[in-house]
This record gives structure tokens, C-alpha cells and sequence, in this order.
């Protein structure tokens, strides 16, 4: 193997967009950033809407399935959400998928603090299901993203639809985003590690 052939082997482009690879979860496994296609290590890196990248990617137009929402109240201080005991958070589970070939492309995991959200985008995730990249867009909440940790899992704990639609192996990461200097989602997104084994387009 060659010089140039090693460094290429060794280098890791996400060393420097992942602020806390150091504090994943332990469940998280290595990922071999060669056995992705083009578009998964884009969506890792990712700091915009992801379901706009993907529809422009895939030229298909996505659905977001929400799975289920709930109201509750942090059991204790919450780091990654700079959030104390008490704080009322929204707990959001969605799949994202296409329209037209129902191809499941990520199943994301939302913890909000809502009273950092304006009343909107509240009412936009609460009670019309939207999409929170397109709710903050719309708003123009200035906002940024804080992309955490990466990794590889094998779930089959999700829900049937997730399990049916995306199987059990994943591509993970997690990022929150922040406002006004305060966290006010940590987003968890499960990309299916299938989709590495068949072109996403033509």
C-alpha cells in the first residue's frame, strides 16, 4: 500500500464536525466511513434541513410520519440540553419517507424545550406534525447546529413500522440546536444502514 493510499485509509473528515464523538453512547459502534455511500456520509455532516437534502437528492417528495409525541418533564438536569430538573420538554418520534416509494430514509428521536420555542414553531410540531428544520426555517429563528457524535447500531426495540419499513441496523448521529445561545432540540437521527446497499437514484 502506498503513502497517499494510507492517508486516504486514515483520514477522517468528521473528526472536526463531531463536538463530543467522545461522550456517544456506548451502544454506538465504530463506522468504517468507506463502507458508506456518498450520500450517508453527507447526511452525517449534515448541518442544514435534512429532508431537504434528501428530496433534492433523491428527487422524491418526503412524507414525515409522526410516531408519536408526548409532554414530560426532565427527571433531572439535562446537559446536552443545558436544561435543569423540571423543565418541560417535548418528546417527539417521526419517520421520514418517501411519498412515492415509501423508501424509509431516517427515523429521528426529538427532545424540544418548548419554552425556548416561539409560539409557532410550538404549534407547528404540537399540533400540525411539521417538520422542525422547515418550522425553524419558516420562523427565521436564527438558529445553529451543534452536530455531538456518530456511530453504528444494531436496534430492534423501535417502532413495528420502523422496524418493517428502515430493518435494525443503523447509521446514528446526534446534534442539537441552539438559539439565542440556549439548546433548544437534541436531535437523534437513525439513518437505515440498507440503504448503503443499493443506489439511493438513478
Amino acid at each position: 500500500m502506498t503513502k497517499t493510499e494510507t492517508q486516504t485509509e486514515q483520514f477522517d473528515p468528521l473528526r472536526d464536525v463531531m463536538l463530543a464523538q467522545s461522550s456517544r453512547p456506548p451502544e454506538l459502534g465504530n463506522v468504517d466511513l468507506h463502507s458508506l455511500t456518498p450520500f450517508q456520509r453527507a447526511l452525517l455532516v449534515l448541518d442544514g434541513t435534512v429532508t431537504k437534502f434528501i428530496e433534492a437528492y433523491t428527487l422524491e417528495p418526503l412524507d414525515i410520519v409522526r410516531l408519536d409525541q408526548a409532554t414530560q418533564v426532565l427527571p433531572e438536569d439535562h446537559h446536552w440540553l443545558a436544561a435543569p430538573k423540571g423543565t418541560e420538554v417535548g418528546l417527539r418520534q417521526v419517520l421520514i419517507r418517501s411519498k412515492i416509494s415509501l423508501t424509509a430514509y431516517a427515523y429521528a428521536v426529538s427532545l424540544l424545550v418548548f419554552e425556548r420555542l416561539p409560539d409557532r414553531v410550538r404549534y407547528g410540531i404540537e399540533i400540525q406534525g411539521e417538520g422542525i428544520g422547515r418550522l425553524l426555517n419558516d420562523s427565521e429563528l436564527e438558529t445553529r447546529r451543534e452536530v455531538l457524535w456518530y456511530g453504528q447500531e444494531h436496534r430492534q426495540d423501535l417502532p413495528e413500522i420502523v422496524q418493517r419499513s428502515a430493518g435494525s441496523d443503523f447509521i446514528s448521529r446526534t446534534y442539537r440546536i441552539i438559539s439565542k445561545g440556549q439548546p433548544i432540540a437534541l436531535i437523534n437521527e437513525k439513518f437505515p444502514r440498507a440503504l448503503a446497499k443499493r443506489p439511493v437514484s438513478d
